[in-house]
């Protein structure tokens, strides 16, 4: 059973190409909101989920969080591919890292993963919000 996000009526959140700007728990600042450190964000709901959800082919898209939570799958599956070879604790964290500076296409630009599955830009600063 292919599992959704739970972030589902998130009033009052801005989007940019599509995708809910979604609290996180970070302390790097950004276009998304901080969230709470005690609750759950996007990015631990697409880590608990990514082992089911990674075997499905087809992904049924109940709100634009779900959206994200594909995305979000598909990062965290390029992030173990870069992990693969590392031997080091201090060799993986360099390649996340490297793979964090990496410059990221948007929708409508060539090499994003998703072509139709998020609406281009419509401005330069909806771009830079969009880099996901």
């Amino acid at each position: 059973m292919v599992h959704h996000s739970s972030f589902v009526d998130e009033e009052g959140i801005s989007k940019a190409c599509g995708c809910p700007l979604l609290p996180l728990k970070s302390h790097i600042k950004g276009p998304a909101p901080v969230s709470d450190q005690d609750k759950t964000d996007i990015v631990d709901e697409a880590i608990t989920f990514f082992r089911a959800n990674v075997f499905f082919r087809n992904f049924d898209i109940k709100s634009p969080a779900d959206k994200l939570l594909i995305y979000l799958t598909f990062y965290i599956n390029v992030a173990l591919k870069r992990l693969e070879g590392c031997r080091t604790l201090a060799v993986g964290t360099k390649a996340i890292i490297n793979l964090g500076l990496e410059n990221v296409p948007v929708p409508g630009e060539l090499g994003f993963p998703f072509p139709g599955l998020f609406p281009i830009p419509q401005s330069n600063e909806e771009a830079g919000e969009a880099r996901f």
